[in-house]
C-alpha cells in the first residue's frame, strides 16, 4: 500500500492558494484512519444535504457516549464505566474499551441531532447553506 506522506504535494500549492492546510488535514485522517478501526461505523448520505454516521456501541450505556461538536470538526468518544469489577470471567472478549472517533465536516455542516436504537449511535447531520451563499438566477432585461 502507498502512504500518502511519500508524495509531493508542494506542485499543487502554486496553484491553489490555501488549499495546503486541506492536503495536511487529509493525510491527518487518512493516516488516523489506518490505525483505529473501533468501533465500527457507516457514513450514510441520507439526501444530497443531509447525512448520517452510525456507531456500533452495543454495550455502552446512556452516559458512556459523549458528541461533541466544534468548529469543523465532530468529535465522538465512549468510555464504559468498570460496572463488574466483582465479577468472574471464564472468558471475557468484550473489550469495552475507551475510544474516541474524529470526523472533519464541511462548510456548513451542522448536528441536527443523535440517537440510539438496537446498538447503533445515529448522528444526524445536515449542509445548512446560508441564502446569501445560495446560487442565485439573475434575470435578463432584454430592450428594444
Amino acid at each position: 500500500m502507498t502512504n500518502l506522506t511519500a508524495f509531493d504535494f508542494s506542485p499543487f500549492h502554486r496553484n491553489a492558494i490555501g488549499f495546503d492546510r486541506i492536503m495536511s488535514q487529509m493525510v491527518r485522517n487518512f493516516e488516523q484512519s489506518k490505525a483505529n478501526n473501533y468501533p465500527p461505523y457507516n457514513i450514510v448520505e441520507d439526501s444530497d444535504n443531509e447525512y448520517t454516521i452510525e456507531i456500533a456501541i452495543a454495550g455502552f450505556a446512556e452516559g458512556d457516549i459523549s458528541i461533541t461538536s466544534q468548529e469543523d470538526q465532530l468529535i465522538i468518544s465512549g468510555d464504559k464505566k468498570d460496572s463488574d469489577v466483582d465479577r468472574k470471567y471464564l472468558h471475557k472478549d468484550l473489550a469495552y474499551r475507551k475510544w474516541e472517533r474524529t470526523f472533519t465536516l464541511g462548510e456548513y455542516v451542522e448536528v441536527t441531532g443523535a440517537s440510539v436504537e438496537n446498538g447503533i449511535l445515529s448522528v444526524k447531520l445536515e449542509r445548512l447553506v446560508p441564502e446569501a451563499k445560495k446560487p442565485k438566477t439573475i434575470a435578463i432585461d432584454y430592450k428594444g
